[in-house]
């Protein structure tokens, strides 16, 4: 895995070029899935270079190997750590290439992932696309709502409060985050509650 993982850099992916790239000789789908998710992990621990390199190796190689039912859903993991290393171009594309695809499928739930990433995207950038981002996570939240995806509920709430935040729209964005400190609670998930608890600060 790690020698898979030395052989693509952080500015590559597996969206990067016009053809798909051969696996790693003796590489299987477990290998690869392991690697995408510990680079997501790392990412998220704040190694964010070493993760988002240790990721686009996995994907690279599930794309080689056509496994089709999880590209959707890598696309947006993809862009959730380009988004952490402040690539947002990047991470838009990415986004919008999972929408695309999820869409194309009917992969109902990967659209929801896809829209709330979107709308993270907009509410990072400089001015922020207020409006967009906010269609972005109400649209990502009803779906999520449908599908019973609770904890894409929450993280909608919590984008929506730091959106009314940067807005200057304080007394909104306390009623989305108390909102999101909630079900985060109820749900005993305790990274993202402590990031909610930080908003709050």
């Amino acid at each position: 895995m790690y020698r898979v993982a030395a052989r693509t850099s952080a500015t590559e992916g597996p969206s990067s070029s016009g053809t798909s790239p051969s696996p790693a000789k003796g590489t299987s789908p477990f290998c690869s899935v392991i690697s995408w998710f510990l680079g997501r992990t790392y990412a998220f621990s704040g190694r964010v270079p070493e993760g988002l390199a240790l990721l686009q190796a996995g994907l690279a190689d599930m794309e080689a190997m056509a496994l089709s039912p999880y590209h959707a859903v890598a696309l947006v993991h993809e862009g959730e750590v380009l988004l952490l290393g402040g690539r947002l171009k990047e991470a838009a594309a990415r986004a919008e290439r999972a929408l695309s695809l999820a869409r194309q499928r009917e992969e109902r739930g990967h659209q929801a992932l896809a829209l709330r990433l979107l709308g993270d995207i907009g509410s990072r950038q400089e001015p922020p696309a207020g409006d967009r981002a906010e269609g972005h996570y109400r649209d990502a939240a009803a779906l999520a709502t449908e599908l019973t995806m609770r904890p894409l509920v929450a993280h909608c709430e919590l984008g929506l409060a730091r959106l009314r935040r940067r807005a200057g729209r304080r007394d909104q964005a306390g009623e989305h985050l108390a909102t999101a400190i909630t079900m985060f609670r109820e749900m005993d998930m305790r990274f993202w509650l402590e990031q909610a608890l930080a908003e709050a600060d």
